[in-house]
């Protein structure tokens, strides 16, 4: 089986290590590139492996520990 080109936001969500609400948040700011086919909006493999290795989301850190 070929591997997959696309994903659903909740799993571009777990993959990025973000809950379902916050990735959908960054795509309706335009975080998180998206396409739409009908009604479903689907995360692209390329743009996603892009957005991890360029850190392009600034997604809110946790806490340091005093630091």
């Amino acid at each position: 089986m070929p591997e997959r080109r696309t994903f659903t936001v909740t799993e571009a969500a777990q993959i990025i290590g973000i809950s379902r609400t916050s990735a959908y948040e960054a795509v309706h700011r335009g975080d998180l590139p998206h396409f739409r086919v009908g009604r479903r909006i689907l995360v692209g493999r390329a743009d996603l492996d892009r957005l991890l290795r360029d850190d392009a989301i600034a997604f809110p850190q946790p806490p340091s520990n005093g630091e």
